[in-house]
């Protein structure tokens, strides 16, 4: 089987030398960084934290207000916003500190995001390290990186106006974009380490990596329903399972009009959708691994697999927990977390099934 043929959905990464095993560690290094981010911006949404920091200082915004004077011109600057004027207004210097310093550590985590990616890139280019066919690939890698912070700022800018806080749109685009990095550089870094797929001989393999890919794309569609949720606060509405107000369906899904903008302005519509994508994802999960069971699979596969749907009713347990005790933060950062674990595992399981045609 040609490289080609083994890389026909997926990035044209070259055939692994020993050379490629560092990159393709330096890669899940950053991998973890990403991961620790999307959790980090989770508690700056959730802490209300993300407009303290008024201003875009791509360079000099790396220092933190070093003075009694600086920190009386940040502040000064928040209370500008209607965040403060709406809902914080009266709050102390010391209570600002409290919510600056989570997106301070945010901004701070996607700078340093830069530089464990840029030094070893250039470390790596100069020592002659990386081959051309990859090379490509690394550059498109930093340039989303840069297109994020854009993005992060672009999200800010839409609560310091009009909004008390930032456009549902907007934070669903950048943790999207934050994802879909993650993954990008997630599936490099594996078809460095095992650039062979796995020979999937069996004949109900292809049909299994047709059912895999659709779980894929309901495990999305999951993630970005729950940037709305986080945007809408529509977590804190209808803090019970299974039913919402004692129904199954509850009135008022459809109370915008036009109706399909429900789907991304309407919490309890947001809110329900999330919830269907969820258990849906679940019962398509388990049906995959009932199915599985029987097929012999090469390689890693079966692993995998059975991680991923471990995975996928440890986060339903994890949402379904958060939103019965009205999303605490330790909670609502940790489903935040496992859903990108969730997402993971399926990528891995995607990648060890790559073989089946």
């Amino acid at each position: 089987m040609t490289s080609a043929e083994l890389h026909r959905n997926a990035p044209d990464v070259p055939a692994v030398t020993t050379d490629d095993r560092p990159i393709a560690y330096w890669l899940l290094a950053c991998c973890a960084m990403i991961f620790a981010m999307v959790v980090i911006g989770g508690i700056t949404r959730l802490t209300e934290s993300g407009l303290s920091i008024a201003e875009w200082r791509p360079v000099t915004g790396i220092f933190p207000p070093l003075s009694e004077a600086d920190w009386r011109r940040v502040f000064d600057l928040y209370r500008q916003i209607p965040q403060y004027e709406l809902i914080n207004r009266g709050m102390s210097l010391a209570e600002f500190k409290e919510i600056f310093w989570w997106e301070y550590i945010h901004r701070l985590w996607g700078r340093l995001i830069g530089f464990v990616f840029a030094l070893p890139f250039l470390y790596f280019l100069i020592r002659g390290r990386i081959r051309r066919a990859l090379l490509p690939h690394l550059l498109v890698m930093f340039a989303l990186g840069g297109l994020q912070g854009l993005l992060g700022w672009y999200m800010v800018q839409s609560g310091l106006s009009v909004r008390t806080d930032v456009s549902q749109y907007r934070l669903t685009a950048h943790l999207g974009a934050a994802l879909a990095i993650y993954a990008y550089i997630f599936w490099v870094a594996l078809t460095l380490l095992w650039p062979t797929a796995p020979a999937q001989t069996a004949p109900a393999a292809a049909r299994l990596r047709r059912h895999l890919k659709a779980v894929t794309g309901l495990a999305v569609l999951t993630l970005l329903f729950g940037g709305f949720v986080a945007g809408l606060n529509a977590g804190l509405i209808y803090n019970t399972f299974p039913l919402m107000d004692g129904q199954l369906i509850p009135d008022g899904l459809l109370f915008l009009e036009p109706a399909w903008i429900n789907l991304f302005e309407n919490p309890e519509m947001v809110q329900f959708v999330h919830r269907v994508l969820a258990m849906t994802l679940v019962a398509a999960t388990l049906w995959l691994w009932i199915r599985v069971r029987s097929v012999p699979l090469a390689g890693r596969a079966h692993l995998s697999l059975h991680l991923m749907t471990g995975m996928a009713l440890v986060q339903a347990s994890l949402g379904i927990a958060t939103l019965l005790l009205v999303v605490p933060i330790p909670l609502a950062a940790a489903h935040q977390g496992g859903a990108v674990i969730l997402l993971t595992l399926i990528l891995w399981a995607l990648h060890e099934m790559r073989g089946a045609r």
